[in-house]
């Protein structure tokens, strides 16, 4: 179906086309070029403290910090239930096995109370995790300095998977800069698009140029392919590397205009009961990639569902929230710690139209088809 407003569109402001052509004419569009160079070069210089490889998508990415953090097989990695699947699949790709935990409701990203229960319960049946893999949901930074915390008494590395929260900030540092590892995405529906695309940074230079390595096929410096280890195909090509640049440009401005999108709906939404938001916490700074809303429909009388298909005949493109991993028939035989709280935010979550270019008048006509669901329940 075609939808007039959509979920997560990419605005192209900037030099998209203007470099786009120069990367064209440069007869360079496989995994090297100078925009490849340029757009991690811009990158190192705004994380300051890290250095950046660019890939081919988030899921290489993860893959790829996996294989950094030294996972194999007959392992078991700790990850955050409520999210997307590519979160967990590398850990399956490389025989280990995930171990899932449900959500806070404060952020509704990994609970540190539960992530420390998994880790205990783990340690007394002989079996010490590998590694955590934390998500910032939506863009919203996770309670950070509570699990690093609990990282370190267990001496267990932290994978950020910062895929939806490029630019995000918690206690004025970039998400994807706290762990041992970061990663981003660079999708067609991101904050920051490059078409695909994405990225792992760390602020150890030997990590940086092993993934350098791994993701160019493990080719040995010779003047013939020489292999001494398996590599991957990860790396990004130089034309999504001359789209990301252009869009890196404007991040600043695209970040803002999130945020406002966020704050135009919390306006507009104020005053009906039985909805609520995302909540960010005082140490975080959200991107608002995505603005998701909770609906009781013990007091709104619809669901959302209900809104969801409403939305969808008025030409208006909405998401349910994810499915919790431990709910999805791939993973039904993997071990969950926790209750219903990420459950509960699939069952009562939509999320909304956030794309940079809409403006108020728009997100008025998105609130209207709500307050006519509403009408209809009194």
């Amino acid at each position: 179906m075609s939808f007039y407003y959509k979920l997560s569109s990419p605005t192209f402001f900037g030099n998209e086309m203007a470099y786009s052509r120069q990367a064209i004419h440069s007869g360079m569009l496989a995994t090297n070029g100078e925009f490849i160079d340029r757009f991690e070069e811009k990158f190192n210089k705004r994380l300051k403290t890290h250095q950046i490889v660019a890939l081919n998508s988030g899921t290489s990415s993860l893959h790829l910090a996996l294989v950094l953090l030294g996972v194999g097989k007959g392992d078991e990695v700790l990850c955050q239930s409520f999210t997307f699947c590519a979160s967990a699949n590398p850990v399956i790709y490389l025989g280990a096995k995930p171990v899932f935990i449900d959500s806070e409701p404060d952020t509704w990203n990994l609970s540190p109370e539960l992530l420390e229960d998994a880790i205990l319960n783990r340690l007394a049946n002989g079996k010490k995790p590998k590694a955590i893999v934390l998500v910032h949901l939506f863009g919203m930074p996770a309670k950070m300095n509570e699990i690093l915390a609990i990282a370190r008494k267990y001496q267990i590395p932290v994978l950020e998977d910062a895929a939806e929260a490029v630019g995000s900030q918690y206690e004025g540092k970039y998400c994807g800069t706290l762990g041992e590892i970061g990663v981003f995405s660079f999708n067609g529906n991101k904050i920051l698009s490059a078409g695909g695309g994405g990225a792992l940074i760390s602020n150890s230079t030997a990590l940086i140029q092993k993934a350098k390595y791994l993701s160019t096929q493990a080719r040995e410096d010779l003047p013939y392919y020489q292999h001494l280890e398996i590599g991957y195909n990860y790396k990004m090509n130089n034309l999504s590397a001359a789209i990301g640049l252009a869009q890196l440009e404007q991040l600043e401005g695209f970040i803002e205009k999130r945020r406002q999108i966020n704050s135009t709906y919390r306006e507009l939404l104020s005053n009906i009961p039985g909805i609520s938001f995302q909540n960010e916490i005082n140490e975080a700074r959200s991107n608002f990639w995505l603005t998701a809303i909770l609906i009781d429909e013990s007091v709104t009388g619809f669901s959302n569902d209900q809104l969801r298909i409403s939305l969808m005949k008025n030409g208006i493109e909405s998401r349910f929230l994810w499915k919790p991993l431990h709910l999805q028939p791939v993973f039904k035989e993997i071990q969950f710690f926790g209750g219903s709280v990420s459950q509960d935010l699939f069952r009562k979550g939509i999320c909304l139209p956030s794309s940079t270019d809409l403006n108020y008048e728009d997100q008025e006509k998105i609130v209207e088809i709500l307050f006519k669901e509403l009408a209809k329940t009194f």
